[in-house]
């Protein structure tokens, strides 16, 4: 029982390391694609706030829309 158990354990440590490396790829690719869009002359941080906003459900990203917008008129910077 106990080695099979071990045997378990190391396959499933060699899958999460599998994906770490694949996770590892996908990010330079991300940072890749980044570079090509501010190369071209697009901004890369508004991108990743978009890429970020379209995570988000739509009731969400309006409350925080209306949440921004109302700390922002409280500090005055509308």
């Amino acid at each position: 029982m106990a080695e099979t158990t071990d045997d378990r354990l190391r396959l499933l440590i060699e899958r999460v390391e599998r994906l770490e490396e694949e996770k590892k790829g996908i990010a330079e690719d991300i940072r890749g694609v980044y570079a090509e869009a501010k190369a071209v002359g697009y901004d890369a941080k508004i991108m990743r706030r978009v890429v970020a906003l379209r995570k988000m459900k739509p009731d969400d990203r309006r409350e925080m829309e209306s949440v921004l917008d109302l700390y922002k008129a409280a500090l005055g910077l509308e």
